[in-house]
């Protein structure tokens, strides 16, 4: 390492005890186990835990609204069953939940302003299978000014 790289590396690029981390949650076994790795993290480093679940219109959405469908009910659910899934009965009150409507890497990168971390799954519930990074955690490790962990894997290699 040269002197420079020394000098950069200073208290401020820890990640600070009661600091937010914010995890992205769309109900894949992938953004589950990230909000557990989230939850181990935020439990040792004496942070709070945000979990951000992100709707929108699909981009192919004609204008109509199936009688009945609710996308933003749809992500309140998910958001819901995710906490209940990784919490059980009781949720610590250092956890909350946000909705927050738009591109999913977009609001994840601006929900993560000023957080210590943002955690995301490595594959969500769309896309190309096969591909080692999807669209939203490549662009959330693109673009966000924190530090971004991408957790591989499933929730059987979450509980070892």
């Amino acid at each position: 390492m040269t002197g420079e790289m020394n000098e950069a590396s200073t208290d401020d690029d820890r990640i600070t005890p009661g600091g937010r981390i914010v995890v992205g949650v769309d109900g894949s076994a992938a953004s589950l186990s990230a909000l557990r790795r989230g939850v181990r993290i935020a439990e040792r480093l004496g942070c709070t835990l945000v979990g951000v679940t992100v709707w929108e219109f699909p981009q192919s959405w004609p204008g109509y609204v199936i009688e009945g469908w609710s996308p933003e009910a749809d992500a309140h659910a998910i958001a819901e069953d995710a906490a209940r899934e990784v919490f059980g009965g009781h949720r610590p009150e250092w956890y909350s939940s946000v909705i927050r409507t738009g591109s999913a890497a977009r609001q994840l990168i601006a929900e993560a302003e000023g957080a210590e971390m943002l955690i995301v799954g490595s594959r969500g519930l769309g896309g190309f299978t096969g591909l080692l990074l999807g669209s939203v955690s490549r662009s959330c490790v693109e673009h966000a000014d924190c530090p971004v962990l991408v957790i591989h894997g499933s929730e059987a290699a979450d509980r070892r």
